[in-house]
């Protein structure tokens, strides 16, 4: 993947105060590398255009462009990767459409999800979560807490498995060092950044906390 960008991830999200692009730009202005463009249920012009604007900042940013779900769209204007969720295409499949040159991320929450996916295809990375419950995400799995992910890493260092696993779901700034400690290789944000006082200064913040 693109250096150690995966080890910090901004998922985008809207408020009353900001639209999808300004939460985009708001993670890169505090220094976020990795961006990837979720809008559940948005129409398909809209989702492109919105996606078309944020690319464009992340390339004048230097940073990694990933779009949630849409696989053909990701293609289409050469996006950096795609992310896949349970219900979305299977990673073998978006493998096959978009060759090697892209990064793909699943979405698991356990280690037989992991097991799972790896039976037919090797992701980039996990998106694994939720660590609690969440308001950006509907019809969620089990929340993991720090044990889950403990277990989880546990498993797949015993199994010899190395996959990058990015821990997600409702991650607050003071629960970073802790979640790093169970040795996830990243942690993805949202609403947390949005809701902040000054979340270009919040995201600044976790960018010394995780590159420090």
């Amino acid at each position: 993947m693109r250096g150690n960008n995966h080890k910090l991830q901004f998922i985008t999200h809207y408020t009353d105060s900001y639209s999808y692009v300004d939460s985009a730009r708001i993670a890169l202005e505090g220094g976020c590398r990795w961006i990837q463009l979720r809008m559940k249920d948005a129409e398909e012009r809209e989702l492109r255009n919105t996606a078309i604007a944020i690319q464009r900042m992340c390339r004048e940013a230097g940073a990694t462009f990933i779009i949630d779900d849409n696989v053909a769209l990701a293609k289409s204007i050469g996006a950096d990767g795609v992310h896949l969720g349970k219900g979305d295409m299977p990673i073998v499949e978006a493998r096959k459409i978009l060759g090697e040159g892209f990064i793909i991320g699943g979405t698991v929450n356990s280690f037989d999800d992991i097991l799972y996916h790896l039976q037919t295809s090797i992701p980039d990375y996990f998106g694994c979560g939720p660590f609690r419950e969440t308001s950006t995400k509907r019809n969620l799995s089990p929340t993991l807490g720090l044990y889950g992910y403990k277990n989880i890493i546990r498993q797949m260092r015993s199994h010899g498995i190395d996959n990058p696993i990015v821990a997600i779901g409702g991650i607050r700034r003071e629960d970073i060092p802790a979640l790093m400690e169970c040795g996830v290789s990243g942690i993805a944000l949202s609403s947390s950044i949005l809701t902040a006082d000054d979340p270009v200064a919040e995201m600044r913040e976790i960018v010394n906390l995780i590159f420090q």
